[in-house]
């Protein structure tokens, strides 16, 4: 077992498979990777430390105060399948939200499939995007990839489009190379989105992945909250094109700038951050919270777990204040 790891529950799981996510283009992967993890209700059970993989290359800015910014978190959470037939197995998802120090891949991989191998692992899945020319109004296709002919055969019949040739950037591709060498088979299913918005997070690529997923595991999910926040990203990109074409005779559509993926991120941060059931879940919280002040430490809990707390910062202090001046 790895001196990385800290292991604090030991579930008991039946044939387990192995789900791993890193942001990338698009947030496909890791956007997943979260709402699959809500959605199931997940536990955690694990963590990988961040010392020796990550670095600061920059820093935060906070009400105008420079800082160091926080490592990032790299967690382990497991499902229990309700099913109990013979082909139904549980599910361990492996979420870091940052990409490591490619130069310390190897081992960072290595310590996740010591854990892969505690819990028997024979498999693991992955999530990536695959940019391509279409346009942000269509539905996105899926690909794949696989370690095996055999499993290539295996999934041809869920109608996924097979990558052939390329390359499967940073953690989402590499991890399922260095499981391969560990003898656990992998596949990354990679979800379509417009060359022009790679910078832009694509939650109807994310819905489209998990739709197969949920087809190659014979599980059955409520992505409802993923089509809303499509209709969103939709919406927000075709106000912004229609402003950008005003008075021009073109409708090629040509890679979004920086300035106008800001505004976009702007617009849309308050959707796609948080899938819709957890934004809800944590305005309950903070109404709890304000009748109750005991109710603050679940809150806490809650907007740690989807790394927000920075987000809600002066929200959730002002709720001391007003406690405070209540006298309680």
């Amino acid at each position: 077992m790895s001196e990385y790891l800290k292991i604090d529950k030991h579930p008991k799981l039946k044939r387990p498979i192995l789900i791993v996510a890193w942001p990338g283009m698009g947030e496909v992967a890791f956007k997943a990777a979260a709402y699959l993890i809500n959605i199931l209700k997940a536990k955690e059970f694990a963590r990988l430390s961040s010392q020796d993989f990550f670095y600061p290359f920059g820093c935060s800015i906070q009400d105008g105060i420079l800082d160091v910014p926080e490592l990032p978190d790299n967690k382990f959470y497991y499902w229990v399948n309700p099913k109990k037939d013979a082909s139904a197995g549980d599910l361990i998802i492996f979420l870091s939200n940052a990409q490591p120090d490619l130069a310390k891949a190897k081992d960072y991989s290595e310590a996740i499939l010591s854990l892969a191998k505690k819990f028997k692992v024979k498999k693991v899945i992955g999530f990536a995007a695959m940019p391509i020319a279409i346009e942000h109004t269509q539905d996105s296709g899926v690909w794949f990839t696989a370690t095996s002919k055999a499993l290539i055969e295996e999934l041809k019949k869920y109608n996924l489009k097979l990558m052939t040739e390329g390359q499967i950037s940073g953690m989402n591709g590499l991890f399922l190379a260095l499981a391969k060498t560990k003898d656990i088979e992998g596949v990354c299913l990679l979800g379509e989105i417009p060359l022009y918005t790679i910078n832009i997070e694509n939650p109807r690529a994310a819905y489209a992945v998990l739709e197969k997923l949920c087809q190659v595991l014979n599980i059955s999910l409520d992505l409802s909250g993923l089509q809303e926040e499509a209709k969103v990203v939709e919406a927000e990109i075709n106000k912004l094109l229609d402003y950008f074409r005003t008075g021009t005779q073109t409708t090629t559509l040509t890679p979004i700038g920086e300035e106008e993926i800001e505004r976009i991120k702007k617009s849309l941060s308050q959707y796609t951050r948080l899938p819709t059931s957890v934004k809800e879940k944590i305005e309950k919280l903070f109404e709890e919270a304000k009748k109750d002040i005991s109710k603050a430490k679940e809150l806490k809990k809650e907007l740690d777990y989807w790394s927000v707390y920075k987000d809600y910062e002066d929200k959730f202090l002002d709720l001391f204040k007003k406690s405070k001046e209540k006298g309680n």
